[in-house]
C-alpha cells in the first residue's frame, strides 16, 4: 500500500529541517519538500541536496520570481497598499503565491496534506492556511507548532539542535545573527531576537552589517542619481528608457534603491492574531516604485476616483496582511483598482539621494493638470470664473453657519 504524501513548505533552516524529519516519522509519510524561488538569492544554494539528505522523497524548487512580480507585487502596488502607513507588505504578498503552488503540487502528487513551519503566534500560519482554503478546501493542513506533541518534544532551541545532531541534519549556528530574516524579491524582513526590544537601535553603526539590500543613508553616494520610470496603466514598464519586465524592473530598482540607502522601515505593527510585534524592513525597489506610482496618479487620476480608491487602501492592505488574497472581496477590490489605473500612464522622474526619493518631473498624455486653468494669471480658456467661488463657498458654509447659530442660541438660553 502506497504511503501518504505530505507537501512541506521547506526553507532549509533549523525549523523546517526538523519538521521534515518529524513529519516523516510521525505520519509514516513521504515528504515532498517545496521551496518557492521568489528572490532569496544564494539562500537556495544546496537546498535540494539538504532536503533529500534529511529525508525528503522529492524536492521542488520552482522559480516563481516572474509570476511574483507580475501577478502579485504589481497589482498590489496599483492598489497603493501600505499596512499601517509604513509596511509595504513584502512578506505578506509572498504567502499566497507559495500557498497556490503548494496546493498545485499536492494535487499533482496526490498528497493528503500540506505542511508549514509557521509558529502558532505569527501571521504566516493564517496566511498559508486561508489562501490554501480558498484554493483547495479538500486538502488538509498540518501545522506542527500548533500541535502539543510537537511542542512537548521541542520546548526550546536546544532540543531541536540535539534532534538535528542525532539524525545527522546539517544546521547552521546563528549566534552571530540573533534575529530571523525573510527575503524575497520585494524585501527583507528582520524580527525576533535582539529586535524584540523596541528600544534597540537597528540603525546604529554597530548593526550596519544586519542589512543586506541597502547601505545606510549616511554611507550612500554624495551625488544624487536621476531615474525615469515609465508607466502604462499603473504598471512600471521601463526605467531610463529601457523596456523591462516586472521582474527585471524590480531587480534594477532594488539595485538602485539599495545603492542610495532607500527603503528602510523600523516599526511596531499589529499582528492579525492580536499581539504587537516589531519588524525592521528593507524594501529599496518597492519604495521607489510605490512613490513614483503615487506621484503619477496625482497627475492623471480623477479626484473622486482617487478618493474612492484611497478610502479602500486600509481595507485592501489588511486583506493582504491577514491572508485574504484569494478571497472574493480582494478580487472585487482589485477589479475597481484595475479600472482606476486605466489612465495612469506617463513618466516620473525622481532624484535618489541618501535615503530620499525627490520629485524631479512628471509627464503624461493623460495629464489632468491644465496650467492655463490653474494659473493665478488671467485664464485664456475662461473655464473658471473666480466670481463663481462666492456661491460655492456660501453653499458649503451653510451647514457650518446653521450649526454655529444653534450652539450660540443654546448657550444664550443657558446664560453662558
Amino acid at each position: 500500500m502506497a504511503k501518504n504524501k505530505i507537501v512541506l513548505a521547506y526553507s532549509g533552516g533549523l525549523d523546517t529541517s526538523i519538521i521534515l524529519k518529524w513529519l516523516k516519522e510521525t505520519y509514516d509519510a513521504e515528504i515532498i519538500a517545496f521551496t518557492a524561488d521568489i528572490g532569496q538569492a544564494d539562500e537556495l544554494d544546496g537546498l535540494e541536496e539538504k532536503a533529500l539528505a534529511t529525508g525528503a522523497s522529492k524536492v521542488y524548487i520552482d522559480d516563481l520570481r516572474a509570476e511574483f512580480a507580475e501577478d502579485f507585487i504589481y497589482p498590489m502596488f496599483q492598489a497603493g497598499a501600505l499596512y499601517e502607513g509604513q509596511y509595504l507588505l513584502g512578506t505578506s504578498i509572498a504567502r499566497p503565491l507559495i500557498a497556490k503552488r503548494m496546493v498545485e503540487i499536492a494535487r499533482a502528487e496526490g498528497a493528503m496534506a500540506i505542511a508549514h513551519g509557521a509558529t502558532g503566534k505569527g501571521n504566516d500560519q493564517v496566511r498559508f492556511e486561508l489562501n490554501a482554503a480558498a484554493l483547495a478546501p479538500e486538502i488538509k493542513v498540518i501545522a506542527p507548532w500548533r500541535l502539543e506533541t510537537f511542542r512537548d518534544q521541542f520546548p526550546g532551541r536546544a532540543e531541536m539542535i540535539e534532534y538535528a545532531e542525532k539524525h545527522g541534519i546539517t544546521i547552521t549556528a546563528s549566534a552571530a545573527k540573533p534575529y530571523s530574516t525573510d527575503r524575497n524579491l520585494l524585501h527583507i524582513s528582520y524580527e525576533s531576537g535582539v529586535l524584540e526590544d523596541p528600544n534597540f537601535d537597528a540603525s546604529a553603526e554597530s548593526n550596519k552589517d544586519m542589512f543586506l539590500l541597502s547601505v545606510s543613508p549616511e554611507d550612500a553616494p554624495d551625488q544624487p542619481e536621476m531615474l525615469d520610470l515609465e508607466f502604462e496603466n499603473g504598471n512600471c514598464v521601463a526605467l531610463n528608457g529601457e523596456k523591462l519586465t516586472p521582474l527585471a524592473a524590480m531587480e534594477k530598482l532594488n539595485e538602485l534603491g539599495g545603492k542610495h540607502g532607500i527603503g528602510r522601515v523600523d516599526m511596531v505593527e499589529n499582528r492579525f492574531v492580536g499581539m504587537k510585534s516589531r519588524g525592521v524592513y528593507e524594501t529599496p525597489g518597492g519604495t521607489i516604485l510605490f512613490t513614483a506610482h503615487r506621484k503619477l496618479e496625482s497627475l492623471t487620476m480623477d479626484r473622486e476616483v482617487m478618493s474612492l480608491r484611497d478610502s479602500l487602501i486600509t481595507r485592501y492592505s489588511n486583506l493582504v496582511y491577514n491572508g485574504f488574497w484569494f478571497a472574493p472581496e480582494r478580487l472585487a477590490l482589485q477589479a475597481l483598482v484595475t479600472e482606476s489605473q486605466k489612465n495612469v500612464t506617463g513618466t516620473v522622474r525622481v532624484k535618489l539621494y541618501k535615503g530620499n526619493i525627490i520629485a524631479a518631473g512628471l509627464s503624461s498624455p493623460y495629464s489632468l493638470y491644465n496650467p492655463e486653468i490653474a494659473t493665478m494669471e488671467a485664464d485664456p480658456t475662461n473655464a473658471y470664473d473666480q466670481g463663481d467661488a462666492a456661491g460655492f463657498i456660501q453653499l458649503n458654509a451653510l451647514r457650518l453657519r446653521v450649526g454655529a447659530g444653534v450652539r450660540q442660541a443654546a448657550q444664550a438660553d443657558k446664560g453662558e
